[in-house]
């Protein structure tokens, strides 16, 4: 899959490169963003940057993700990352994105992440796109419904993190939302 960076008002969303690592380990290394994410190890060690960044290789080669980095234009500086897991045989996807600590409370990730979903409908031809979150993260609850996802219910006790099993609230949209939301905006 071929990928031209995204720009919108304020971030370009770009692959990943192994010179993100420096920037990379101290954003996305913060306790703070492993505790409110399903797959980001803590502590984050170089060893798992390198594996993250031969896996966003090997998943755009066949079609499986699409993993960015999310650069603030002004200041050229990474501040987080945002992806799509593409199941294609269903063309749908899940979002996530993360956001490091310092750049909190600045609507990047939803600026980012409406700009992902409308470059996977548009672009991909997904179908649906769906993400979790867990329950006691509100700010990731305002981004799926600040980018138009529904709350599609919640899942008890789904998932395990360090040693606490936590609730998923699950979100999801499909190509005709977003249809009939740019035809009424």
């Amino acid at each position: 899959m071929a990928f031209t960076p995204l720009q919108t008002e304020r971030l370009t969303l770009r692959l990943h490169a192994p010179s993100d690592i420096t920037a990379l380990m101290p954003l996305i290394g913060a306790r703070e963003v492993a505790a409110t994410t399903l797959r980001i190890p803590h502590p984050y060690t170089e060893s798992d940057a390198r594996d993250f960044m031969a896996g966003t290789q090997e998943e755009l080669l066949n079609g499986s993700g699409l993993r960015l980095g999310i650069v603030v234009r002004e200041s050229d500086t990474l501040c987080g990352g945002v992806g799509l897991r593409i199941e294609s045989e269903h063309r749908r996807a899940e979002i996530g994105y993360w956001i490091g600590v310092p750049y909190w409370g600045k609507g990047y990730a939803t600026e980012a992440a409406r700009a992902l979903v409308k470059y996977g409908f548009e672009t991909l031809g997904l179908h649906r796109i769906f993400a979790s979150h867990f329950a006691n993260n509100s700010a990731s609850a305002g981004v799926l419904r600040k980018i138009g996802m529904r709350h599609e219910g919640r899942q008890r006790g789904h998932i395990l993190k360090w040693g606490e099993f936590l609730d998923l609230e699950m979100y999801g949209m499909v190509a005709s939302d977003v249809e009939c939301a740019l035809r009424t905006a």
